[in-house]
């Protein structure tokens, strides 16, 4: 079963480009339920207007302004768009492994993490990323692979997790970098990967490879024995001068000939021909028995004793030959022909290297046919496995990459094809087949697919059902489908994804329910908004839907709510709303395709912006300072698009929106921003910054300071400064280093900037001081702030007065940020530290409103019950928020609760759980250790 196979061959798929000059079909002919922005009609209302058949049509034609005319010209050209309607739209099918019960999975994957041995801990780690992946979180992801990596044992495990970390860093994007170069560190060395082996190192170990080269380098010397010659062997016409004793040396039967019974021991001239060897070959033999050098051979040479050594079984000569080829590999075309030989050689170390630089070079290698030829297929499976290269873990990998380039391409298919057959435990034979089946259903083989999801289930990926159910539903069995999630809920603790799924195969108020209790589950699934607005729509109540998107885009910027927002605004005539959410939905996914309609986001934004007034460079950096004052970081990040479009390639304003797209949460779009930034800085200065950034975001601190000190020493700058005042702040700081930073932010004040960052400075020097107890100077620097609009002083400037015991003051400055923000759950969230409990309640009932993935007033309403006696509804808050986002403080928490209650197995559990989110928290691992005493 874990070899299943697919009957069907793999199906073209075609893609429709959209034709920019058909006609406006008619809009009594629409499909059914489906609705239809038309470019021009006669009998539009000015605004918030559907038609009979539920198109939404702009009144663009009504409009007599040069730019609505333009607006209009645009549209008309264009094939209706028809908006997904709430019969057509469905949630994907998530292409992770989701346990049934996380926190429980969680806790029995740390117990066998404590006793596993070293031999087994690569893979665990490997599969603790899999269960952590659906949470998103890109550090504990990245964690889990340094782990991988740092308990990895044989070389091709080390080749394939340290690609795979640069791959997550997406190196290949930045430019200037070579594939093969060491970066510094032992643990992603492509030359220590081929040292076998455990190698007990940390994160930060420099790595020393290329001053061994040099050393190494300077020390050689040709190391010629003083034995002279006293056998010839004769290959063709020529003789080659050889020592018997070296000779024999070489392998067993080589000794047995020269020395044992055979008539070639009292031989001093031995013909050679016909052995495979040509002469330059047998000199290349002799010189290698005296010297036990390969390095002045050319490739070709090498290759010639490799195939000579494994005919005549000399190992040691074999084991030399295979790792000298294996350290001159540094490209694809060196790789492409050496891997050949290798496979055919049976040398395992020149095939790990080959396919070190395949997957280093990842992801433009799986775009040629020739790498793709020797990944991909089941025969070179097959070669691979011969040489021992043939692991799930490599298969794992490249099959990841493929996805994320393409969920309906061959070459994933392919991948994860040979992915399940190199599955040898359930949970990897689990993933494959669900990932499988998630292609296949995006290649709408809906048969294929269910076959993969049952066997993912079988496997006890009870997620899978999912799967079964909507291949079911896609082959016209619905009652079948909807049959299959109500028992799931039935029989497991329910969760927001459950009804959600059961919600596509329900009706009317049913539906509506069902999508409700989703949310209520889980409000961070985007489908039932989606829905909800779509519905409100259908209604022709566009406001309500947009209303209804605003309340999930509020807390979580996802691309398709961007979309459809846009496309109701658009129908609203709010040209500049739509603008902004094209722009923002292009920032985090640059590459996005409408859903429904397959446009490219790039096109669809060219027509919007015909309809929208332009702005020079210098209107958008006066609207950057109202949005970045209002606390709109939606609205600067659409800003800032437009900025670089006008300006392409700026690496001031890449890197001011990866600043805005981490603080939206969006960290793989942040990261990206910030190798533009680096790729288009102007000066090497400049470069120096954005690379501590990098390097500072992907957890190395010390290499960060470091660039930040190289940047100072070429010139004196804001960023620079803040740079190193920001990498040293992030620790627990001493009074000294609390001083050193002040002086640092001091620095960076002197130096030009714009008030945006100046604004961000005095705002973290004021929190430096708060920290000393220097209140007056930390007012000061909020006053500073806020005089040059930066709104978030306000925080800090109440913070100063709740530490003076003004909590009244401290309460109304949060008030005007309230006020002021754009986006403003924080600012509930802080403003009930400054009031009664009845107060601080109301506040965190909004800010869990208005943003319910924040843990804070879960935590704090879930402590006040406990003050209150209130056990059993102090566990539910937290349970039903650990539900859809197992966050480590509330885990922590909940299982101090269930200590206090004496439900130990419980609070175990927890804590168990928690150490699986962050291993070295001080605060679980004394309560983990406490209560194992306690339990056992």
């Amino acid at each position: 079963m874990r070899g299943l196979k697919l009957t069907e061959r793999f199906k073209s798929i075609q893609v429709h480009a959209l034709s920019s000059t058909s006609s406006e079909t008619n809009g009594g002919n629409g499909n059914k339920g489906s609705e239809t922005i038309c470019g021009n009609s006669s009998k539009t209302k000015p605004r918030n207007n559907l038609n009979r058949n539920r198109s939404l049509i702009p009144s663009w034609s009504k409009t007599k302004s040069s730019t609505n005319n333009n607006s209009t010209s645009v549209f008309a050209n264009l094939i209706p768009l028809h908006l997904p309607s709430t019969d057509t739209i469905e949630p994907s099918l998530e292409p992770y492994f989701k346990p049934i019960n996380l926190v429980e999975t969680l806790s029995e994957f740390y117990q066998r993490m404590e006793f596993c041995s070293q031999s087994n801990k690569a893979v665990m780690c490997v599969e603790q990323w899999s269960l952590l992946r659906g949470l998103g979180d890109q550090k504990i992801l990245r964690r889990c692979l340094r782990t991988a990596c740092q308990n990895a044992e044989d070389v091709l495990s080390k080749a394939v997790l340290s690609a795979w970390l640069r791959f997550e860093r997406r190196d290949d994007e930045l430019v200037g970098l070579c594939s093969m170069d060491c970066g510094g560190y032992v643990l992603e060395c492509p030359k220590k990967n081929l040292e076998p082996g455990f190698r007990p190192c940390s994160v930060n170990d420099h790595c020393q490879c290329q001053q061994e080269l040099i050393k190494e380098t300077c020390t050689e010397g040709v190391c010629e024995s003083d034995e002279e010659s006293d056998i010839l062997f004769c290959v063709g016409s020529e003789e080659i001068s050889c020592v018997r004793c070296r000779i024999a040396a070489l392998s067993y039967p080589f000794n047995a000939m020269l020395y044992g019974g055979f008539a070639e021991s009292k031989m001093s001239k031995i013909d050679f021909s016909g052995n495979g060897i040509c002469p330059k070959g047998m000199r290349a033999v002799e010189f290698y028995s005296r010297t036990k050098r390969l390095d002045l051979f050319c490739p070709m040479t090498v290759l010639e004793l490799l195939s000579f050594a494994n005919r005549f079984c000399c190992e040691e000569m074999s084991s030399a030959c295979d790792a000298h080829l294996a350290s001159i590999v540094v490209n694809v075309e060196d790789a492409l022909m050496l891997i050949e030989y290798g496979l055919e050689e049976r040398a395992t170390l020149l095939v790990v290297a080959c396919l070190q630089v395949f997957l280093r070079e990842l992801p433009n290698s799986l775009h040629n046919p020739k790498v793709a030829k020797i990944l991909c297929s089941c025969e070179a499976q097959e070669r691979l496995a011969s040489v021992g290269c043939a692991s799930f873990l490599l298969y794992y990998f490249l099959s990841q990459v493929a996805m994320e380039e393409s969920m309906v391409s061959k070459t994933t298919l392919m991948l994860l094809e040979r992915m399940g057959e190199c599955a040898t435990e359930k949970w990897q034979t689990a993933i494959a087949f669900h990932q499988l089946g998630c292609v296949l259903v995006e290649r709408k083989e809906y048969k294929e697919a269910q076959n993969c999801f049952e066997v993912a289930v079988q496997e006890g990926h009870v997620y899978s059902l999912a799967g079964v159910a909507r291949t079911k539903y896609k082959q016209g069995q619905p009652y079948s489908a909807y049959k299959l999630i109500s028992s799931l809920i039935f029989e497991h603790k329910p969760a927001g994804w459950m009804y959600q799924e059961r919600a596509l195969y329900n009706m009317g108020k049913e539906k509506s329910f069902d999508l409700d209790v989703a949310t209520e589950l889980d409000p961070s699934l985007s489908f039932p908004y989606k829905y909800r607005a779509l519905a409100k729509v259908e209604e022709k109540h566009i406001e309500e839907g947009i209303a209804e998107l605003n309340r999930f885009i509020g807390f979580k910027l996802s691309p398709d709510c961007l979309e459809l927002r846009a496309w109701l605004n658009v129908a609203l005539e709010d040209y500049d709303s739509a603008m902004r959410d094209i722009r923002a939905m292009l920032t985090i996914e640059p590459n996005y395709v409408t859903s429904h309609g397959k446009i490219k986001g790039e096109y669809l934004l060219q027509l919007v912006n015909r309809g929208v007034q332009q702005k020079s460079q210098a209107d958008c950096w006066m609207q950057l300072y109202q949005q970045w004052s209002c606390v709109d970081d939606i609205g600067s990040l659409a800003i800032i698009h437009q900025m670089l479009e006008n300006e392409p390639g700026k690496s001031l304003l890449e890197f001011r929106q990866s600043l805005l797209l981490l603080r939206l949460n969006c960290q793989k779009a942040a990261m990206h921003s910030l190798r533009l930034a680096r790729n288009h800085s102007s000066s090497m200065q400049e470069r120096l910054i954005y690379e501590g950034w990098i390097l500072y975001d992907t957890g190395y601190r010390e290499e960060a300071l470091a660039r930040a000190d190289r940047s100072i020493a070429i010139q004196r700058s804001f960023e620079a400064f803040f740079l190193k005042a920001y990498v040293m702040a992030d620790t627990t700081l001493d009074p000294e280093s609390s001083s050193f930073v002040i002086q640092l932010l001091k620095e960076a004040l002197k130096c030009p900037s714009d008030g945006l960052r100046k604004g961000q400075a005095w705002n973290n020097l004021g929190s430096i001081y708060v920290d000393c107890g220097k209140l007056e100077l930390a007012k000061e620097c909020y006053k500073n702030a806020l005089a040059i609009r930066h709104t978030r002083a306000h925080q800090g400037l109440a913070r100063v007065y709740h530490q003076k015991n003004q909590r009244k003051a401290a309460y109304d400055e949060m008030t005007r940020l309230i006020e002021k923000a754009e986006s403003n759950a924080s600012a509930y969230e802080k403003r009930s530290e400054y009031c009664d409990r009845e107060m601080a309640k109301v506040d965190l009932d909004v800010a869990t409103q208005l943003d319910p993935l924040r843990t804070y007033p879960y935590r704090y309403r879930a402590a006040v019950m406990m003050d209150e006696q209130k056990e059993t509804e102090a566990v539910e808050e937290l349970t039903k928020a650990i539900k859809f986002k197992p966050d480590m403080q509330m885990l922590h928490l909940r299982a101090a609760f269930y200590e206090s209650m004496g439900d130990l197995s419980s609070a175990l559990q927890d804590c168990q759980a928690s150490l699986c989110l962050d291993p070295n928290h001080a605060g679980t691992l004394d309560l983990y250790r406490r209560i194992r005493k306690l339990n056992f």
